[in-house]
C-alpha cells in the first residue's frame, strides 16, 4: 500500500475546498493507496508528474513506485490546475 504525502501547498488548497469535495477527494485518495494506476491517473508528457481527475478538480501527484510514496503536489480546478 502506497503513503500519501500532501506537500504544504496542496494541504491548504485541499482545506479551502468545500466538505462535498474534500469528501470525494478523500475517498479518491483512498482507492489510489492500493492501486494507483487502476484509476484515471494518466502521466504528464515530457515529465515525471501524473494528474489525476475527480470531478472538476485535478490533482496533480508525484508517484515514487519503488518507495511506495505518492505526493500530492496540487489541487484545483481543471482550468487553473495546468497553468
Amino acid at each position: 500500500m502506497y503513503s500519501i504525502i500532501f506537500n504544504s501547498k496542496a494541504e491548504k488548497q485541499f482545506k479551502r475546498l468545500d466538505k462535498e469535495t474534500q469528501r470525494r477527494i478523500s475517498l479518491f485518495i483512498d482507492r489510489i493507496k492500493v492501486r494507483p494506476f487502476s484509476h484515471d491517473i494518466k502521466r504528464f508528457v515530457g515529465t515525471r508528474f501524473y494528474r489525476a481527475r475527480v470531478g472538476k478538480y485535478r490533482l496533480l501527484l508525484d508517484i515514487f513506485q519503488n518507495k511506495l510514496i505518492i505526493v500530492i503536489i496540487e489541487i484545483g480546478l481543471r482550468g487553473k490546475i495546468y497553468k
